[in-house]
């Protein structure tokens, strides 16, 4: 948590922050693909506040979801919306009753507000309020207005002050990499437990270096694009990589493996993928599943002489990144009795899953939504980064921001280019970010 708000005080500024320090340049969202640059007014920081100057913000799947259709699954938006959730940046004024903080503080948002005096609030499960306010959210009516501005006026417990050396670009990975602490810790896996992350997006890497750095000894991840899963083992987030196979055949299907749900690997309507291979019949899914998930167990599968018959076949714990039901279909295959499969991914909100694979394996399912408590845990994991020590070292985050547009005038072709997985020069695009 950030420093509390407590003593009185006027709000303290720098001096003269532009020629009309009450107006700001925002990027606002008024319909799909409708990004407009504007001028808004914005207010002294009020009571328990700090005004922040945006210096980066990371583009979420969700973001590009609502640039795209004005919508993010069931959540259509009902007015104009900044977009950007994922942000850092400096304090540049000081609202009455805040302490701890000062002019020119570097810090990361934690973005959603939660109402603080409900029940679910006072057993610390804040991410579940239901007066929770999410910035670049539709979900709040008037929405609750997101990142891409050049300051903003928030609530200072929800700041959270950086160490010098942690770049801006890292700081605001810190909100996806929450994502995933949250994850590993309802998971709570055991020292030298197995995983498999499905979904080899932001997310679904971090969530890999998460399983790792709890103490699973093998972490494999799996997604249709070889560039993604090739990048996750090569630079530590995962032990191995499976790449789906890509069929012949295309489908637009809503049970297609691996297309866009915020959290994972992006595809364009009619892309390729596995599901394609079978008819629409669920009997036909399941099959393909299972057999998918045999081929991913088959990657660490011990040798021979090491094998014990009466051991089950499976990992401990499946991360399921993409939010599509195909995936949890070979989530559930993938796990072995007694373990677990979480849901991380918001994708297909009703499915129809093989329960009896759960049920009868007691294999538990946990759902997980957005975090709550983890950025005093990811500061210190991004501290930690370049001192060495025993154990795993979390990769680093400044080399997941492949692409950096400058200026929030650049939010469009931004946007545009984080809903591809290679850009015009067929480089990996893994997170793209809009910096000041």
């Amino acid at each position: 948590m950030a420093p509390s708000a407590m003593s009185d005080s006027t709000p303290m500024q720098l001096p003269v922050y532009s020629k009309h320090p009450n107006k700001i340049n925002a990027s606002v969202l008024h319909g799909p693909r409708d990004l407009r640059l504007e001028i808004r007014n914005i207010e002294d920081p009020g009571l328990g506040e700090l005004q922040i100057a945006i210096k980066s913000t990371g583009i979420c799947g969700s973001d590009v979801s609502y640039y795209k259709k004005f919508a993010n699954g069931d959540l259509c938006a009902c007015a104009p919306l900044s977009l950007g959730h994922e942000s850092s940046g400096t304090v540049v004024a000081i609202g009455p009753q805040v302490s701890g903080f000062r002019i020119g503080d570097r810090v990361a948002l934690e973005v959603g507000v939660p109402c603080g005096q409900c029940g679910i609030c006072r057993k610390g499960r804040y991410n579940l309020c239901k007066r929770m306010r999410f910035r670049s959210s539709a979900k709040s009516v008037p929405h609750f207005q997101g990142t891409l501005q050049e300051r903003i006026n928030h609530p200072a417990i929800w700041c959270h002050k950086l160490p010098d050396h942690v770049s801006f670009e890292a700081a605001a990975l810190l909100e996806p990499l929450s994502v995933a602490i949250h994850a590993v810790n309802r998971a709570a896996p055991a020292p030298g437990s197995t995983a498999l992350v499905i979904g080899a997006g932001t997310v679904g890497l971090l969530t890999a270096a998460m399983a790792r750095q709890s103490g699973c000894t093998s972490v494999t991840i799996t997604d249709l694009d070889a560039g993604r899963v090739n990048y996750a083992v090569k630079k530590g987030f995962a032990t191995h990589g499976f790449v789906a196979p890509r069929p012949s055949h295309t489908s637009s299907s809503s049970s297609s493996m691996f297309t866009n749900s915020g959290s994972s690997t992006p595809l364009e309507p009619g892309a390729m993928t596995p599901a394609s291979l079978y008819s629409n019949s669920i009997h036909d899914q399941l099959e393909a599943a299972k057999s998918l998930a045999g081929d991913i167990l088959s990657l660490t599968k011990l040798p021979l002489s090491l094998q014990n018959d009466d051991e089950d076949e499976g990992v401990d714990v499946t991360f399921e990144c993409t939010g599509k039901e195909t995936c949890m279909h070979t989530s559930l295959y993938a796990t072995r009795p007694g373990g677990k499969v979480i849901m991380v991914g918001m994708g297909t909100p009703i499915q129809t899953l093989p329960m009896s694979a759960a049920h009868l394996r007691e294999v538990d399912i946990l759902g997980i939504f957005r975090y709550a408590n983890t950025y005093g845990t990811g500061i210190r994991l991004l501290s930690a980064q370049g001192y060495g020590g025993a154990g795993f070292t979390l990769p680093s985050l400044d080399d997941m921001v492949t692409h950096k547009f400058k200026g929030l005038g650049a939010a469009k072709h931004a946007f545009e280019l984080a809903s591809k997985t290679v850009d015009d020069k067929g480089n990996l695009v893994l997170k793209v970010v809009i910096e000041a």
